[in-house]
């Protein structure tokens, strides 16, 4: 089953709210934003949205791992997750190296500070006390005074096939980003799949595999229901739909997606 889910831009954060009803209200089952340096938080974006909805989930991808400390994500995490519990979804990446190379962030070995990052926020979102003296991440005996009660999913974004099945390994799913080939995203889709941890003690699932979409702003439903469906059939369990950067309604555009588009997108 693919899941349609619309992307909210870099728009003024004064539109985050009617976006988010307008999307929700349009049946819209989730609603992705990102952490872009230097325009909206992710974490303050994705608390406006749950505020302004009341069933719809609101996913974040992707949350740089050279900019936060992971102790601090975790916390701002689950305080989100039990204030909407089973509406989030999380998602971390390695920044844009010249982003962080600006803030003084960049990492020496990227693929290192992510595996460790993803480990750790996964724990700690987990409820567990965690110990770890890693090159980059480093605790000593943390753990959450309130973790989640429903613990939200944690994604990686890659393409790279490094990354790729340091998703499938670490992670609860892979997001891709705008402008990958039907192939490639089959090709890494079982890739993921394939690195998934096996054997009947592991409790994880199969995961989801996350594509985000750029459209024309006047694109026909029935022309983006077949996009969608075309990166369902390679792959995707989840295609977020991104407006063109001209399309300043991005409110019409989460209405059409939902009450147009949705409808069209194979089950």
């Amino acid at each position: 089953m693919t899941t349609l889910a619309a992307i909210f831009p870099a728009r003024a954060p004064e539109q985050i709210g009617p976006v988010a009803r307008a999307a929700e209200q349009a049946g819209l089952a989730q609603l992705w934003i990102w952490e872009d340096c230097f325009k909206e938080s992710g974490i303050a974006t994705a608390a406006a949205m749950l505020a302004a909805t009341s069933r719809m989930t609101v996913a974040i991808g992707l949350l740089p791992a050279p900019l936060r400390n992971v102790a601090l994500t975790a916390m701002e995490v689950a305080t989100l997750a039990r204030l909407f519990p089973g509406r989030l979804t999380v998602g971390v990446g390695h920044g844009v190296q010249d982003w962080m190379g600006q803030v003084g962030a960049r990492a020496g070995s990227p693929m290192t500070l992510l595996r460790e990052y993803a480990t750790a926020l996964s724990a700690l979102l987990r409820g567990e006390r965690v110990t770890a003296h890693g090159q980059y991440v480093r605790l000593d005996d943390v753990a959450l005074d309130f973790p989640p009660l429903v613990v939200p999913p944690v994604l990686i974004g890659g393409i790279r096939p490094r990354t790729v099945s340091l998703a499938g390994e670490v992670a609860d799913g892979l997001i891709m980003p705008g402008g990958v080939p039907l192939h490639d995203v089959r090709t890494a889709a079982g890739q993921f799949r394939d690195a998934r941890p096996k054997g009947p003690a592991v409790s994880r699932g199969p995961g989801d595999v996350v594509v985000f979409v750029a459209v024309p702003a006047e694109s026909p439903a029935a022309e983006i229901a077949a996009t969608v469906n075309e990166y369902g059939a390679a792959g995707a369990t989840h295609v977020a739909v991104l407006p063109a950067q001209d399309d300043a309604d991005v409110a019409r555009f989460a209405h059409v997606l939902g009450r147009e588009v949705s409808p069209l997108v194979a089950p």
